[in-house]
C-alpha cells in the first residue's frame, strides 16, 4: 500500500483539488506498478496558521508530504530517482505551480508488516492480486502457511 500524508496550509486545496491530486497519485501506482486502486490511501491534513515551522520559523506557505510504500519496494537507485521525478511531476500543478514551498520523502515498510481487512496481501502480480485489482477490494483467499 502506498500511504500518503499531505500537510498543507489551511484551505490550500479545495475538495475538487484533493480529489484530482488523489487521482493523480493513484495513477502513479496503477499505471506504473499495477497496484489495485484501493491500495492507495491519501490523507490531507489542513494545518492552521502558525502550526508548521521550518528552521524554527512559522511557514504558512509550506506543504509537507510523507509517503510510506509497502506493497512494492524500490531497490534500484535509478528506479528510485525515476519515482521521485514522477512524484514531483504529479505534484507540480498543486504545489510548485501555486508557489508553495514543499518537501516530500518516502519510507518503505516491509510487506510482512502489513494487513488489509485482516488479510495478508497476495504476492505482487499474482492472480490473487490481479483479482483484488479487478474487484477493487481485498478478497479472501487461501493464504500461504508461514
Amino acid at each position: 500500500m502506498p500511504y500518503w500524508e499531505i500537510f498543507t496550509p489551511e484551505n490550500a486545496f479545495t475538495p475538487a483539488d484533493k480529489e484530482q491530486l488523489s487521482e493523480r497519485i493513484t495513477s502513479l501506482y496503477v499505471d506504473y506498478v499495477n497496484l489495485p486502486k484501493f491500495y492507495v490511501v491519501v490523507l490531507f491534513k489542513d494545518m492552521p496558521a502558525n502550526t508548521m515551522y521550518v528552521g524554527g520559523k512559522a511557514n504558512d506557505n509550506f506543504v509537507r508530504i510523507r509517503v510510506d510504500h509497502i506493497a512494492r519496494q524500490m531497490d534500484d537507485p535509478a528506479i528510485r530517482a525515476m519515482c521521485m521525478e514522477t512524484i514531483e511531476e504529479k505534484l507540480a500543478p498543486f504545489v510548485k505551480d501555486r508557489g508553495y514551498d514543499w518537501e516530500v520523502h518516502l519510507d518503505e515498510t516491509p510487506m510482512d508488516l502489513w494487513r488489509t481487512q485482516g488479510l495478508v496481501p497476495p504476492p505482487a502480480e499474482s492472480a490473487v492480486e490481479k483479482l483484488w485489482a479487478s474487484e477493487n477490494r481485498p478478497v479472501p483467499y487461501e493464504q500461504p502457511a508461514d
